[in-house]
């Protein structure tokens, strides 16, 4: 990969979906060897944007030029040939679970022509996967199936295959969302190396924004399909100027507590193992009206221990009490049933049904609620579509637009909305806010404040340390599947919860 400066620009892009104005008039560019962070919203249109570059989004118009030359970017193949690659955040559909590790990092180049002959050189293949994945610092087996690998080591599969050929332009979407902080330093490293060493120019599309400020060196912003400023990044640029400039108004960037009734334990689980060793002898409760926090790194167990609760994974060993009594949970529908709900991380895979409407994805947490005989009443689907689109605030150009369509955040809300309405007894949060920007956030933690108030059972899983002391009363810190501390959220810190999510045994000293 030689060192040499390129340019990417759009000038007076647009495009328009269904019912919507995704890209007005839109005039962007830049220049090599920079990490540049493209910030907005949900729905702001920074991932429209970074797709007509990637030739995902063929309908546009206006103009795109690389090195100052007008190019038709109306397909994937011709953005790579052009040194653009782009790394989506929804893993589970770029890879193939069935190929191996080797294969989806060399999956563009797993055939060469000799002559008349094609054949696959696997030494060969496998020999440059592993020296890309090395490049990430990352020491996988090429030859494990993709399907066996975790959320994060998928993650860097992408982005080993991005790279793997000459790129110029690298677009990361949301690329440290499953990633534990080891690995998103370990992410940084190979991105600034990318810069120094091959002039590569990277594009962050995040919402964490404090690692906007650790690695970029600009931003620019991105509101309702239009670039409204952006600025390059100094000691003196603050996570609140930016925010601000995201959502076009002041904003409080704490999200306190709201205080709530906490009344009688209600729910209970006593020594819970599951059947694949990820989950090791956990014991937690929680009080009618108590949100209780589960922190712990990438691997934690954390997602294991929400999903053996609901069913979704199966339990070996243990209880699981909901109002004294003890519950038979074998799968999903159990819970359900139980009145138990799972809002999952991950959304596209396991929260929303993606090709249905956003009236009937609602609904479809608590179905029984809109049927007559064996009828769905349309009418009352459409009635709590509205509701929760309004107090979600769901970016959508009608309730019967499809999900896919919509972007990952407003995806993530509709998730959240379709257990609200089920009116459940538990409620288990799993990364609830990632992919969400910070005003959705707080549309978020609002509505879980709410249940709260009504005196139901809300756990709170996630690996973002400052979301549990803002919203949750008692937190859990799990290592290895383990519970390693019960903290009481009023008197602790983030440093008390990382010393005991690295595997900490001794009391924390302060």
């Amino acid at each position: 990969m030689e060192k040499e400066n390129s340019t990417l620009e759009c000038r007076n892009v647009s495009i328009e979906f269904p019912g919507v104005k995704a890209l007005t008039n839109v005039n962007f560019s830049i220049g090599s060897g920079t990490i540049h962070a493209m910030l907005g919203a949900n729905g702001a249109g920074k991932s429209t944007l970074m797709k007509v570059f990637a030739g995902a989004n063929p309908g546009y118009t206006g103009e795109v030029l690389v090195n100052g030359e007008v190019v038709e970017l109306r397909d994937t193949n011709t953005a790579k040939r052009l040194g653009i690659q782009i790394v989506y955040q929804e893993v589970d559909t770029a890879l193939i679970g069935s190929m191996s590790v080797a294969e989806n990092v060399m999956i563009n180049s797993l055939v060469m022509d000799m002559g008349k002959r094609q054949f696959v050189n696997w030494p060969n293949i496998r020999k440059r996967a592993k020296e890309t994945l090395e490049r990430l610092n990352v020491h996988l087996n090429v030859n494990e199936l993709c399907s066996n690998l975790s959320l994060a080591e998928k993650q860097m599969v992408l982005i080993a295959r991005a790279i793997v050929h000459e790129c110029k332009f690298l677009i990361l979407d949301e690329p440290t969302a499953p990633l534990s902080d080891t690995e998103t330093k370990e992410l940084f490293k190979m991105v600034r190396h990318l810069r120094e060493t091959y002039n590569m120019t990277v594009i962050f599309i995040t919402h964490r924004l404090y690692e906007v400020l650790e690695v970029c060196d600009a931003y620019t912003v991105m509101r309702n399909g239009e670039i409204v400023g952006g600025a390059p990044i100094t000691e003196q640029t603050t996570t609140k100027e930016i925010v601000e400039m995201m959502l076009g108004h002041s904003f409080d960037e704490s999200f306190p507590k709201e205080a709530t009734e906490i009344g009688e334990e209600d729910f209970e689980v006593s020594h819970l193992c599951d059947t694949e060793g990820m989950v090791n002898d956990v014991s937690i409760h929680c009080r009618k009206g108590e949100i209780i926090g589960i922190a712990g790194l990438v691997g934690a167990g954390k997602t294991e221990l929400c999903k053996t609760i609901f069913g979704a994974m199966k339990a070996g060993s243990g209880e699981v009490k909901l109002h004294g009594k003890t519950l038979k949970i074998k799968n999903p529908s159990d819970a359900v049933k139980e009145r138990i709900a799972l809002v999952p991380e991950e959304r596209r895979k396991e929260g929303v049904l993606i090709t249905e409407t956003v009236e009937f994805n609602l609904a479809a947490g608590s179905l029984g609620q809109f049927c007559n005989a064996s009828f769905v009443n349309r009418a009352k689907t459409a009635a709590n579509a509205k509701k929760y689109v309004e107090e979600l605030g769901i970016k959508t150009p009608t309730i019967k637009q499809v999900v896919a369509n919509l972007s990952g955040g407003n995806q993530q809300k509709v998730a959240v909305g379709k257990w609200i309405a089920a009116d459940s007894d538990v409620y288990i949060f799993d990364e609830p806010t990632k992919g969400v920007d910070v005003n959705a956030k707080t549309e978020i933690f609002r509505l879980i404040n709410d249940i709260a108030k009504l005196g139901k059972c809300v756990i709170y899983a996630s690996s973002e340390n400052q979301e549990l002391l803002s919203i949750s009363d008692r937190i859990y810190v799990m290592y290895d599947g383990k519970i390693m501390a019960e903290l009481e959220t009023a008197k602790t810190s983030e440093d008390e919860i990382m010393h005991y999510s690295v595997g900490a045994t001794e009391a924390y000293a302060g």
